[in-house]
């Protein structure tokens, strides 16, 4: 069957019209390529009349092959092949010339701009003449799903689900659930109590009969696809029999090894041996500390076993390998705060009275280390002046050049809790306030009416050396003040670091098992940024709360039912289509080198060892076509994108060549039933 090629020229208003000759494009496209039976221009294609335009000619003059050139294929690729199905025609026969932003948007020179849009829209018709008609796969979805992290967006996508009747396993690293939201004593703007806002909805999925909570254990492997996924799971040995646990406590009071608390208290507080990470932990079963237990050191005490009244404590318990199959998976991982001793002029580690923020937040926390007093390190003196500064390793080419987006109304937040419980005067070192989001500029100026003094100005150094006897046995914030203009000291008693939110140390790695590129910073990276913030380039594989950036808990409590929506969504439908732009491999060729298997980004390449050859998972397949580069055998093809579209495409753009500058193609005129509008 010949081919009949429809092409079509969009204005987009003045978007395209203005340093484009649209119409002198579509009449040359009618007049001088080959096998194009229709070509037109109109205002806007992707409206409905530009679409049903499409599908009339399609059934009226039975196209064949489609061509619209227009804006970009990540906006109205999706429109113009439904038009063309909805036409009765394969939408896999259309090719899309993007002459908006690729020239329009970049070109003020008309003439010339009419010249490359000629050229886009060959070489678009002489790719489309070769395509071959494809059919998307159809995969089951299993209804269970993945959440890894405990957090308050991990927690939100649970209850979504699970409230909805769909199996959810919950799998969290620490003991327990709840993650930074936990360690927080109050929230912003409002000033909730975070532990109010937080411990009932741990409650929820500790006591959900939809949720599996697998705490105290780590994503091992991942396999298979959207929909089917397989995934094993480390579940950490406890050194207590969840089953035989009642939570009663008495191990951990009758505990007599005492360490210092890095994790929950941040280093202030101190916890046994065996312990809960705090009083309102979901599941409330303790964990034995392997690396200070006096039994694991050397062989003695043994107390909290006899103790127990369940005989719970199991000494010789050992990591478990759970499997699971799962249709979806919400990574909601969070993040860590950056290590502030690594700006040494600071003096975190150095110099005592210097906190990092997580430390305040346990330092005024009802249920902290001093019961919420604010108090310097000796336990007891309160601070009559505070400093805050702002933005501790973020904006900071040297160490992370992103806004960590919570800090300026965190620094606020403590703020007011100084000024709330003591009479100290504190002072906020900011660069810039940004204060963006609902009732932010209000607590700004609440703050304002407080008392809080704001200096602007990036802190240079804080240190103990005294040039004057008021700065005597002071910790002295220098910086230059750029609105008063000169060079100041500030002597306080206490410096808050407001350190910067990063993505979790092992991001990276989380991201390989998982599918998933991060960004330069080390966050996950989502589809697009604004028209899909929780979908990534692996189906089926979805991002929430704050390790796809930094975020709030408004924030990540959306993105969390976000996540949890386009998963029921799928699950739903029952069956989910994926794309047929795959790579595939002519095993008589193939030479069991493996190059692909290694190169491919999405770990959809295996090597079968009984055939000796490597094997294309569709389903995890992008159709990058990097296997298809990579392969010294020639033995991948990429279907839409095989050796003979992509050589015809540029036989298309280069249809001027040879030709004097400004001069008409020599190519032969169209055959009279051409069609030209």
């Amino acid at each position: 069957m010949p081919e009949k090629v429809g092409i079509y020229v969009c204005h987009c208003g003045s978007n395209i019209a203005g340093t484009i000759d649209v119409e002198e494009v579509a009449k040359w496209a009618g007049e001088n390529i080959d096998d194009v039976a229709v070509a037109r221009d109109y205002k806007f294609m992707c409206s409905s009349l530009g679409q049903k335009m499409i599908e009339e000619d399609i059934q009226q003059k039975g196209l064949n092959r489609v061509v619209v050139a227009a804006c970009s294929p990540s906006l109205h690729e999706k429109t113009f092949r439904r038009a063309c199905q909805n036409a009765g025609m394969n939408p896999y026969l259309f090719q899309m010339a993007n002459i908006r932003e690729q020239i329009s948007w970049v070109c003020q020179d008309k003439e010339v701009g009419t010249q490359k849009a000629k050229a886009l829209v060959c070489a678009a018709a002489e790719r489309v003449k070769r395509h071959k008609p494809l059919e998307p796969m159809k995969v089951k979805v299993n209804p269970a799903t993945l959440v890894v992290g405990g957090g308050i967006a991990g927690l939100q996508a649970t209850l979504e689900l699970a409230d909805a009747g769909y199996h959810v396993y919950l799998v969290e690293r620490e003991p327990s659930i709840g993650g930074h939201m936990a360690q927080f004593d109050k929230t912003f703007p409002t000033l909730d109590c975070s532990a109010c806002i937080l411990t009932p909805r741990m409650s929820e999925v500790g006591q959900h009969e939809n949720v599996t909570l697998l705490t105290y254990s780590e994503l091992e492997e991942v396999s298979g696809s959207v929909g089917e996924f397989k995934v094993k799971v480390r579940k950490k040995a406890r050194y207590v029999k969840e089953d035989l646990c009642t939570g009663c406590g008495i191990c951990v009071s009758k505990c007599p090894k005492k360490v210092v608390d890095h994790d929950f208290e941040a280093g202030l507080g101190h916890r046994p041996a065996i312990y809960t990470p705090f009083p309102q932990a979901v599941p409330r079963i303790p964990v034995i500390d392997t690396d200070s237990c006096i039994w694991f050191e050397r062989g003695k005490c043994r107390a909290c076993e006899k103790v127990c009244p369940t005989n719970a404590i199991d000494y010789e318990q050992e990591d478990e390998i759970v499997e699971l199959e799962v249709g979806n998976i919400i990574l909601a991982t969070g993040w860590k705060l950056f290590d502030c001793e690594k700006l040494p002029q600071y003096g975190h580690g150095r110099l005592p009275n210097v906190y990092t923020s997580m430390e305040f937040e346990r330092l005024c926390n009802a249920a902290g280390p001093t019961g919420g007093k604010i108090v310097l390190r000796d336990g007891k003196t309160e601070p009559e002046s505070v400093a805050i500064i702002h933005c501790v390793g973020s904006r900071d080419a040297r160490h992370n050049s992103y806004c960590s987006s919570v800090c300026c109304m965190a620094a606020m937040k403590f703020g007011h809790l100084v000024l709330e419980k003591t009479k100290a005067d504190v002072y906020s070192c900011y660069i810039d306030l940004r204060c963006n989001m609902k009732d932010y500029e209000e607590f700004y100026q609440r703050l304002l009416g407080e008392g809080m003094h704001f200096v602007r100005g990036k802190v240079a150094e804080v240190t103990e050396a005294s040039r004057t006897p008021f700065e005597n046995g002071k910790l002295v914030v220098q910086l230059e003040d750029t609105l008063l203009g000169r060079q100041r000291r500030i002597p306080v008693d206490m410096v808050i670091l407001m350190g910067a939110l990063e993505p979790q140390a092992d991001s990276k790695e989380m991201g390989l098992k998982c599918g998933l590129s991060c960004g330069t910073s080390g966050w996950f990276t989502e589809r697009h940024p604004k028209l899909d913030p929780v979908a990534t380039m692996t189906d089926g594989v979805f991002v929430a709360g704050a390790c796809q950036g930094p975020k709030d808990i408004p924030a990540s409590v959306a993105q969390g039912a976000a996540a949890a929506a386009r998963v029921q969504s799928m699950i739903a439908r029952g069956v989910v289509s994926i794309e047929p732009i795959v790579a595939s491999i002519d095993e008589d060729r193939c030479s069991g080198c493996r190059v692909c298997n290694n190169v491919c980004p999405y770990g959809a390449i295996d090597f079968n060892a009984e055939k000796e050859v490597s094997v294309i998972n569709t389903a995890l397949c992008k159709g990058c076509g990097t296997c298809v580069a990579a392969c010294p055998a020639n033995a991948i093809s990429g279907a839409h994108f095989t050796d003979e579209q992509v050589f015809a495409e540029i036989e298309g753009v280069l249809w001027d060549a040879g030709q004097d500058e400004g001069q008409a193609p020599e190519e032969p005129q169209r055959e009279a039933d051409s069609v030209v509008a």
